[in-house]
């Protein structure tokens, strides 16, 4: 796979339909980001191929010049970005899957990897957080409660590096004193966990004079149940 870029600041007479704006309804509530980070932006993933686009009476650069302008009505200041998704042609699959997977999506490349080597089909990493447990290559890794507490702190704060006051505070009850740790030994339960997590230890990345972030790999994969984490942000 690979990506050809649109210019998008072409102009075509008559490429942009209409955009006739019913009375927007309220606007759902977005799932909050993690504490210490805020959205930037979005990706919209579009599956459809050009053949698909000319019985609709439209072209793939029609569809994005219509989304351009929508979103220069919307936010003016707002910058864009598009992307055309390109495969072998004949090739199968499902449009929006192989632009996911041309973008590298996480989650696409990781299904990719499964499908495309059945041998490390129940490879990786998953962290279960419904679970309560995490399972390295199919394995699953002995650890401590306050161990897991640790990672999926981290994991549920995905991308923000976390200071090891911030650790200490939230995973260590203000009951507990006497087994509290200090920042030092902070770092002892990091090194125990990353041991367990083996070859995937660079999932908790340390971030020198600050804390500890965890950073997505295409071998991880997170599972939730539909209940939210007690583990609240």
């Amino acid at each position: 796979m690979s990506l050809a870029h649109i210019d998008t600041a072409r102009s075509i007479q008559n490429a942009r339909p209409a955009l006739a704006l019913a009375p927007a309804p309220a606007a759902p509530r977005i799932r909050a980001v993690p504490e210490g980070t805020e959205a930037r932006g979005f990706v919209l993933y579009v599956g459809i191929d050009e053949a698909k686009a000319a019985a609709a009476g439209t072209s793939l650069h029609r569809i994005v010049e219509a989304l351009k302008a929508l979103t220069e009505e919307l936010a003016p200041n707002a910058e864009t970005h598009a992307a055309v998704a390109l495969a072998p042609a004949g090739a199968g699959g499902r449009d929006v899957d192989v632009v996911r997977l041309a973008l590298q999506d996480p989650d696409a490349l990781a299904r990719h990897r499964t499908v495309a080597d059945p041998d490390r089909a129940a490879g990786g990493v998953v962290v279960d957080i419904s679970r309560k447990r995490v399972v390295l290559d199919n394995e699953t890794a002995a650890l401590t409660y306050k161990e897991f507490e640790l990672l999926q702190y981290l994991v549920l704060r995905e991308g923000r590096t976390i200071e090891r006051a911030e650790l200490i505070e939230k995973l260590w009850d203000a009951a507990d004193e006497d087994d509290a740790p200090n920042e030092r030994t902070i770092d002892v339960h990091v090194r125990r966990l990353r041991a367990k997590l083996g070859r995937y230890e660079d999932i908790v990345r340390t971030v020198r004079g600050v804390g500890y972030r965890f950073d997505r790999h295409a071998d991880v994969s997170i599972r939730q149940s539909t209940t939210p984490s007690p583990d609240i942000f």
